[in-house]
């Protein structure tokens, strides 16, 4: 696997170039914690010694080269991602919180970096039961 050579941010996406010339790229939202920082922030970048994987230490994020090369976009043909395409007006962050899950955890499951667990899944079904039951019990 070659090597990360360059990084770097431009409309909403995130690029890397590999030491062969390849470059890759991945929308912001695949990587949420990202996608949330601030220029500075994401700027604030290291490669490690391996050349594999990037670090931000002060957003305590690391992404791999794999995660780029595995899937150019992300892919909303997936249960959890159907369910938010179905209810636009859902809110990940609060549905995460309900899960008690870190929201990047569930948008992981929406751009398909994640497969969640069948236990997931099911908690996920809970979930939004037991927030419809609230909408309609008010």
């Amino acid at each position: 696997m070659d090597a990360i050579k360059d990084v770097w941010f431009d409309n909403n996406r995130i690029y890397i170039k590999l030491a062969d010339g390849m470059t890759y790229n991945r929308p912001l939202e695949a990587f949420p914690t990202l996608m949330d920082a601030t220029n500075e922030q994401r700027n604030a970048y290291e490669i490690n010694r391996f050349g594999d994987a990037i670090r931000w230490r002060q957003l305590d994020e690391d992404i791999h080269v794999s995660s780029f090369q595995e899937t150019t976009e992300p892919c909303k043909d997936n249960k959890v991602a159907h369910i938010f395409q179905q209810f636009p007006w859902l809110n990940i962050t609060e549905v995460a919180r309900m899960m008690n899950v870190h929201k990047s955890v569930l948008q992981s499951y929406i751009y398909g970096m994640k497969e969640p667990s069948s236990e997931r899944m099911k908690m996920l079904r809970e979930t939004l039961h037991l927030m419809g039951a609230k909408m309609m019990s008010a």
